[in-house]
């Protein structure tokens, strides 16, 4: 057994739920004992999460990856010859590269997720870290939003919003005063990408926050996080101050005699704060109620000021396509959907995880290929994609390519990303009547097809499967044209999702043999 021994296992909030930390005790206790030395790395998650906490080994060769690696394996582990490497242990998964869920993705925005010390500036810059910000600061405003817009970089949330428009709109927009805000907000049920950029590859986010405010004139930038992520609002404070002391934030950023700063400030708990002017009114120290929209936050945002407001994975996404060309983002995708999209697998599947592919894969390539299959072991019923107010995608449509346009067309969305499977026992109706007490209950009140009609949803659902029959499926469907053209946001507006998803294709959960025709 050799005398010392690099070993890498993460910080991030899943792994330390699964123990990290105690294995870490145990492996330092264990070494001790057989004058060990190691050199522990805490990075981030690989998203492999189903094999966490995944200890990782340096070797001559590269990594050798062991998991799910629990404190009482710890022993057998280290007489097995763990620290060289070898493959004398169950938990054995061979080099982390070559681990199958991991070696069939193709990371752009996640290549340096789990490789790197999420908080050291040399790690980072030794892995590409602050090209894209070089060469941002050599470029004039309209250039780098060119850059963007060459990119077909879109908002990864909800609506897809080609991102140069709004950047162009924001740097067009009169005022001396403009902002940059990150909605960091990750609220979608499923969904984990954010946090696991904000934990495991921090300095990303603010060198792509600091790229767009380059590219609109802002020199402040908001951090707008879940409050429900202690370990991320760590995690970044410090980043931030570690980034500003090393000249990256500040009033001159790289000596270039341009200012930027971010400001790190924690959600307000409130799900419908993750729409982009519910959010700015938190900001600004009120309760988080949505705007009506005209002005757009572009021309009108935080503090009356013209304000660029992105979600993580978007801005994440920019120093890439700074440092590497539009072009070579644009490759990856289909259609208008471009670049990457990490998706999160997760609900009743078996290997439950990151996986970042480029927009075009299938939803059966997904949960079946990489997600294995439901975690019970029985059949597939039902796939919700797009978080809690997303459809459920019917199983016709598995095999349809991921991207915006194609999604829209069978109306549902991508949204952040996240997948949540359901086996054959999964009730449809009252999941449909989840998504309209979820709604009633995070709604701001502020318009009443959303504040009313999630709470009558609730009462209809109620009577339809108490027997209701069809003239409660006809009123269903009437409340969700209703919700789904009236409301002031996407929260009353896209409640319809899922519970007309699950009403016209799983009409018999609702008792009725065929609802589309009601």
């Amino acid at each position: 057994m050799s005398a010392s021994a690099r070993i890498y296992l993460p910080r991030d909030a899943a792994a330390l739920a699964l123990g990290a930390d105690d294995v870490l005790a145990a492996l330092r206790g264990a070494a001790a004992r057989r004058g060990v030395q190691l050199d522990v790395v805490r990075n981030g998650s690989r998203g492999l999460f189903w094999l966490e906490p995944l200890l990782e080994v340096e070797t001559a060769s590269g990594r050798v990856a062991y998991g799910p690696v629990g404190a009482a394996d710890v022993d057998a582990l280290l007489d097995s010859g763990m620290l060289e490497g070898r493959p004398g242990h169950r938990l054995h998964q061979g080099p982390t590269e070559r681990i199958a869920y991991l070696a069939r993705q193709q990371r752009v925005t996640f290549a340096r997720m789990g490789v790197t010390d999420p908080l050291s500036l040399p790690d980072y810059a030794a892995h590409g870290g602050w090209v894209g910000a070089r060469r941002a600061l050599q470029l004039d405003s309209g250039a780098l939003i060119d850059e963007v817009g060459a990119a077909g970089l879109r908002g990864r949330g909800g609506a897809a919003f080609p991102a140069a428009i709004k950047w162009r709109t924001v740097a067009g927009a009169p005022g001396r005063v403009k902002y940059v805000v990150c909605n960091a907000d990750e609220g979608d049920s499923g969904t984990f990408s954010d946090r696991m950029v904000m934990e495991g590859d921090p300095y990303m986010l603010i060198e792509g926050m600091l790229i767009a405010g380059l590219a609109v004139g802002a020199e402040t930038g908001y951090l707008y996080v879940r409050s429900e992520y202690p370990d991320a609002c760590r995690t970044l404070a410090e980043a931030m101050a570690r980034a500003e002391a090393a000249g990256w934030l500040g009033a001159d950023v790289a000596g270039s005699g341009r200012a930027f700063r971010i400001v790190l400030r924690k959600a307000a708990g409130s799900y419908v704060c993750g729409e982009e002017t519910a959010l700015l009114e938190s900001l600004e120290g009120r309760r988080g109620v949505v705007r009506a929209k005209p002005p757009l936050p572009a021309l009108h945002g935080l503090f009356g000021a013209p304000t660029l407001v992105h979600n993580v994975i978007t801005l994440a996404a920019v120093p890439r396509i700074l440092a590497e060309g539009a072009a070579a983002y644009a490759e990856f995708g289909v259609g208008r959907s471009r670049g990457t999209l990490p998706f999160q697998l997760a609900g009743n599947v078996l290997r439950g995880g990151l996986v970042e592919l480029p927009f075009g894969v299938t939803l059966r390539e997904l949960v079946e290929d990489f997600g294995g299959g439901t975690a019970s072991g029985r059949p597939i019923k039902a796939i919700q994609v797009g978080g809690p107010l997303g459809a459920y995608v019917a199983p016709e449509h598995w095999d349809l390519p991921l991207d915006y346009e194609a999604y829209t067309e069978i109306g549902a969305v991508l949204g952040h990303g996240g997948i949540v499977v359901h086996d054959d026992r999964a009730d449809m109706a009252r999941l449909a009547r989840h998504a309209m007490h979820f709604c009633a209950v995070e709604s701001c009140g502020k318009c009443t097809p959303c504040r009313i009609g999630s709470t009558r949803g609730v009462e209809v659902i109620d009577r339809i499967r108490a027997g209701g029959g069809e003239q409660q499926i006809a009123l269903l469907r009437d409340l969700c044209d209703t919700m789904l053209h009236g409301s002031l946001c996407a929260m009353g507006g896209m409640t319809p999702y899922p519970v007309l998803s699950a009403l016209d294709h799983y009409p018999q959960d609702f008792g009725v043999a065929d609802a589309r025709a009601a």
